[in-house]
C-alpha cells in the first residue's frame, strides 16, 4: 500500500449543472494545499461522463481523493476504480451496485414533487425554471439561484438506465456529505444508498446545490478523506 499523504481531489458534478458551482470548495481546499481540479463532464451518456473524469484522473500525480454530486456519484463510483483513487466522497449523490442503474435507485423511496424535469423531445432534461430555485437551491441566494438556473446543462435521461460495470465504492473508503432539505432525492434514499456503501456519513441542513452553497462542510469532509484515505496501489 502507498501511504504517502493524498493531497489531489478531482471534482465531478451532477446533472443540469457543470463545474462552476464547485468554486467554493476549490477555493478552500486550495488554501489548504490541496491540489484540485474540477472535470467537466458532458452530461451526453455515462460512458462519456466516465471517460472525461478518467482523463483528469489520468492527470493526477499521485493518490486522489474523487468526489461526486449526485449524478456525478455514479460517474465516480464507475471511474473510482482507477488506480490513482484513494477515496471517493459522494455529495448528496447517488451511488449505485455493481449491475444497478441509477435509476434503480428510486424504486421504493418517496417521490420528489418539487424536483420537476422538463424532457426535450431528443430526451435530455432540464430542470423547471419554475420549480429551479425550490427543487435544486432553496437556500442559494435569489441571484445564485437564477445563475444556477440560467446556465443549466442539460443531461441525457438515458444516463439514468445505465449500468454500473464496478461499484469503487466496493474496494475503496467512501464518506458521504447528505443535505437534508435535499428535494432532489428522498431523504431516506441517500441515506440507504451511503450507508450500503459503509460511507462515513455527515448530514448537513441544506439544498441539493450543497456543493455550491456549503462549501465548508464539504470541503471538511473531503479533507478528512484525504487524511484518513491511503492509495489502492502503490
Amino acid at each position: 500500500m502507498n501511504t504517502q499523504e493524498t493531497k489531489n481531489v478531482v471534482l465531478v458534478h451532477g446533472a443540469f449543472a457543470d463545474g462552476s458551482g464547485w468554486r467554493g470548495v476549490y477555493e478552500n481546499l486550495s488554501a489548504r494545499g490541496y491540489k484540485v481540479t474540477i472535470a467537466q463532464i458532458p452530461l451526453t451518456s455515462f460512458e462519456d461522463d466516465v471517460a472525461a473524469t478518467v482523463r483528469v484522473l489520468d492527470k493526477q500525480d499521485g493518490p486522489t481523493i474523487l468526489v461526486g454530486h449526485s449524478w456525478g456519484g455514479t460517474v465516480v463510483t464507475e471511474a473510482g476504480v482507477h488506480p490513482n483513487v484513494a477515496g471517493l466522497v459522494y455529495v448528496s449523490a447517488l451511488v449505485p451496485d455493481t449491475g444497478e442503474t441509477s435509476g434503480q435507485q428510486y424504486e421504493g423511496f418517496a417521490p420528489t414533487p418539487e424536483f420537476v424535469i422538463d424532457v426535450t423531445d431528443d430526451g435530455f432534461g432540464f430542470l423547471n425554471p419554475d420549480a429551479f430555485q425550490a427543487g435544486f437551491a432553496a437556500d442559494a441566494s435569489d441571484a445564485d439561484a437564477a445563475f444556477l438556473r440560467d446556465s443549466q446543462v442539460p443531461v441525457n435521461m438515458a444516463v439514468f438506465a445505465a449500468p454500473v460495470t464496478k461499484a469503487a465504492w466496493r474496494e475503496k473508503p467512501s464518506w458521504a456529505v447528505i443535505a437534508t432539505e435535499d428535494k432532489a432525492f428522498d431523504q431516506a434514499m441517500l441515506q440507504h444508498m451511503a450507508t450500503r456503501a459503509g460511507a462515513a456519513i455527515t448530514n448537513v441542513s441544506a439544498s441539493h446545490a450543497l456543493f455550491m452553497t456549503q462549501p465548508g462542510v464539504v470541503s471538511d469532509v473531503i479533507a478528512t478523506a484525504a487524511q484518513s484515505a491511503v492509495a489502492a496501489a502503490a
